[in-house]
């Protein structure tokens, strides 16, 4: 440690204590043991369980960052729901018959863990064992001030009516879309996808398997496990969520794009429930089924994607869940970013700590987060009308997914975000699978726009597991390779697999209804000949 470092009251300075820097301050005391962490929290702990918060539907990534990075896969089988995958059911006659519905989704639990999360209790067991850890978390404290400088910074916040300063080495905004740092330094950058969100908490079950006793619809998941997935009510210009809570309560919430569904008609729980009338009126039911008394909260959120000018800084400051960047709920990749965030401000405190210079590894982070960002935000800017349209929307949750495990999880899984020479040396192949992924979202927009009259695939059922490279892809996340050059020509395998699969989609969009499994398969993968994507 610098003695630079040993000048000021912190090593690091956390500016909120929600589920960003609760899971930074225990990845970096467990990484560095004796670490100075100072957490500060307006919020009063222990939070409420099933508060107001999204987030809680984690996928490989976060699976991976709270599971092993953070040591808590065992918390999180004891005192977590285990997640069923990511279901989706597509708009057919009025919504009143999920049985009627085009169904994607798995059969069996996913090979790789991931969870649904109470946030609320999440939150109070960090909170918790980082106190045990030897970390400073303050509870009911409000940051007033803060002033960058050198060797320190300052933080001045208020704590039970008496206002105290501390100095700290590193500044770490985690305070949400409060944004401390953001709003300082003038950095928030407006974003093009204008999408709205509704949410609120049931208490009790809302489970699907409950909807309908159809034995052929209840034979298809005999398990009655569809519950444990997050759900997805699917339609033009919106999805509707239904995620179950171990506090025993279920998340109810409608995303919408502004322009299709203003915002007025959902912001409201009154509202929301009128409006879930009109779209998912089976859901409202079910909604309604539930005492008012039982509804546990309710948030609205106008416009929430937002982006950032930078997110990390030589000048020992870093942004980091949604102080930095949000994109959009769909596909739970909030989390993602907070693990991906996260380790990179690891790896920069943790060096700038051993005395070592970290401007490179600052700029290099940066351009790879924010750029991340970007991708991720093309998978969701114009492309809700799509959500409504079984066709074409199966294909690009394929496609989307297939992007994930192949390239993004696969990456994090070997925890090589924070590795600059093995970011350097994929330089290239990022570029090639940012450029793929940007054409293909703009041939899923173009191909539901030339498709007049989408097919009826009335109570048919596609499990994207049953396709077998998707499957490898997945399943290869929980097989460690052996060096970063065994994972590079994974990547190069990985994407010229991609490029194959963009051109099966692009035969697809003429042909096949993807209303099966075998509709996906490349069973002549290594034979496929590349097309140009925008013939």
């Amino acid at each position: 440690m610098t003695s630079h470092a040993a000048s000021a009251d912190y090593d690091v300075a956390i500016l909120g204590g929600g589920l960003a820097g609760l899971s930074l301050a225990r990845q970096l005391v467990r990484e560095q043991p004796g670490l100075r962490l100072l957490v500060l929290e307006k919020r009063a702990h222990p939070a409420p369980e099933a508060a107001f918060k999204v987030g809680e539907s984690t996928v490989e990534i976060a699976g991976s960052y709270f599971g092993d990075v953070l040591g808590l896969r065992g918390y999180m089988a004891e005192q977590q729901l285990p997640k069923f995958g990511l279901r989706y059911f597509f708009p057919q006659d009025g919504n009143r018959d999920l049985t009627q519905r085009f169904e994607v989704g798995p059969t069996e639990f996913p090979p790789f863990g991931t969870f649904q999360i109470d946030r609320g209790r999440f939150e109070n067991h960090l909170f918790d064992t980082n106190a045990a850890l030897g970390v400073d978390v303050r509870d009911r404290a409000t940051v007033r001030d803060f002033t960058f400088g050198d060797p320190a910074h300052t933080v001045t916040f208020e704590r039970d009516g008496e206002t105290r300063q501390v100095s700290a080495r590193w500044i770490v905004d985690t305070s949400g879309r409060g944004s401390l740092i953001k709003r300082r330094l003038d950095m928030r950058k407006p974003v093009g996808h204008l999408a709205n969100a509704a949410w609120f908490r049931v208490r009790g079950r809302l489970k699907v398997d409950d909807w309908s006793t159809d034995p052929a619809w209840c034979g298809r998941e005999p398990s009655r496990n569809r519950w444990l997935s997050t759900v997805h009510l699917m339609g033009r210009g919106y999805w509707v969520w239904l995620i179950p809570l171990a506090s025993d309560a279920t998340s109810v919430g409608i995303v919408a794009d502004a322009t299709m569904h203003p915002y007025a008609t959902t912001c409201r729980y009154e509202r929301a429930v009128e409006w879930l009338d009109r779209f998912e009126p089976q859901c409202a039911d079910v909604v309604r089924a539930v005492a008012r008394a039982d509804v546990e909260d309710f948030l609205a959120l106008q416009h929430f994607a937002h982006g950032c000018g930078q997110v990390f800084s030589a000048d020992r400051w870093c942004l980091t869940g949604e102080a930095g960047v949000f994109t959009d709920p769909f596909y739970s990749p909030g989390s993602d970013f907070i693990s991906i965030g996260n380790e990179m401000t690891t790896e920069l405190i943790a060096r700038d700590l051993d005395g070592l210079d970290v401007r490179a590894h600052a700029a290099a982070f940066n351009e790879t987060y924010l750029r991340l960002f970007d991708a991720y935000l093309k998978v969701y800017e114009h492309q809700y009308p799509i959500m409504g349209n079984a066709r074409v929307m199966t294909a690009k949750i394929g496609w989307d997914n297939a992007c994930y495990w192949g390239i993004t999880a696969l990456i994090f899984v070997h925890r090589q975000y924070r590795q600059l020479p093995f970011l350097s040396s994929i330089e290239r192949l990022l570029r090639r699978f940012f450029v793929l992924h940007v054409q293909m979202q703009r041939f899923f927009r173009e191909w539901d726009r030339r498709e007049a009259s989408p097919p009826d695939l009335r109570g048919g059922t596609l499990n994207l597991i049953d396709v077998d490279f998707l499957a490898r892809l997945q399943a290869a996340l929980g097989r460690p390779l052996a060096s970063p050059d065994a994972l590079r020509q994974q990547l190069d395998e990985n994407l010229a697999l991609l490029e194959r699969f963009a051109s099966a989609l692009q035969s697809m969009a003429v042909g096949p209804v993807p209303a099966t499994a075998e509709a996906f398969a490349m069973p002549h993968e290594a034979a496929l000949v590349e097309q140009p994507l925008g013939r």
